[in-house]
């Protein structure tokens, strides 16, 4: 008589069994966890085992989450990093670190989009809690130009300008091209600071003041520069660079 073998068995290299998930009394299991006490009793490395699902032939999907984190120092750090990134650990392939980016990408459109209603942008802390959530995570600097409508509500907003770790080209004309497109009564610009550095460098300067020049010539006033850097952010109007 052949010996029965468990349909959750998972033979390593060595030939020991390998524990797996389904292995864990009931409630250590991520997803009877989740049923039983809500997501928010959930570990990080909890959650994004619900989105993985399976680990490998060598870890189970607690411990790829796990390793999965601290490859990346973090929750915070991960979330920036692209789906090609995220297969750094065995057992996180394509469908899966796709899965991942997907997931962040949905969180940041909810916090940037509040409650769907129109958005007005009437204050530096406004212009932050709609573009923080979408650029605080780039690993590049991206330049943003927001359209206003004259109730300072947005009308759309775009990418102008893609750079580096440490800067990113802008052009003026560019910029008060789209502003005169987007029948723009004002505009504001964003741009993030991957590094964190909060800090207004000279080129930040300069382009702000190019840029003002640009608006005043076509009366389409430039309202404010923001600098996202992490979850800080400057505005340039309210610390007197804008004048």
């Amino acid at each position: 008589m052949k010996n029965a073998t468990p349909d959750n068995y998972q033979p390593s290299r060595s030939g020991a069994r390998k524990p797996m998930v389904r292995d864990l009394a009931e409630d250590e299991q991520p997803r009877e966890r989740f049923i039983r006490f809500g997501a928010e009793s959930l570990t990080d490395t909890e959650l994004l085992a619900i989105l993985v699902r399976t680990g490998s032939r060598k870890m189970n999907v607690i411990d790829t989450c796990r390793k999965l984190l601290q490859h990346f120092g973090g929750l915070h750090k991960m979330v920036r990093r692209n789906w090609r990134e995220l297969r750094v650990i065995e057992g996180v392939a394509d469908v899966k670190a796709i899965t991942l980016e997907a997931a962040f990408e949905l969180s940041r459109r909810l916090q940037s989009r509040g409650n769907g209603k129109t958005v007005f942008l009437r204050t530096p802390d406004d212009v932050a809690g709609y573009f923080g959530p979408r650029l605080r995570d780039l690993q590049t600097e991206q330049f943003v130009v927001v359209f206003m409508n004259a109730a300072k509500a947005i009308m759309g907003h775009q990418v102008i300008s893609k750079g580096g770790k440490t800067a990113t080209i802008v052009d003026p004309a560019e910029v008060m091209r789209q502003a005169i497109m987007n029948e723009a009564n004002s505009v504001i610009v964003v741009h993030n600071h991957p590094s964190a550095n909060l800090r207004a460098s000279k080129a930040d300067i300069a382009i702000t003041k190019k840029l003002m020049q640009a608006g005043q010539m076509l009366d389409i006033p430039i309202d404010d520069h923001i600098i996202i850097a992490g979850y800080d952010y400057l505005s340039m109007r309210s610390e007197g660079i804008m004048g």
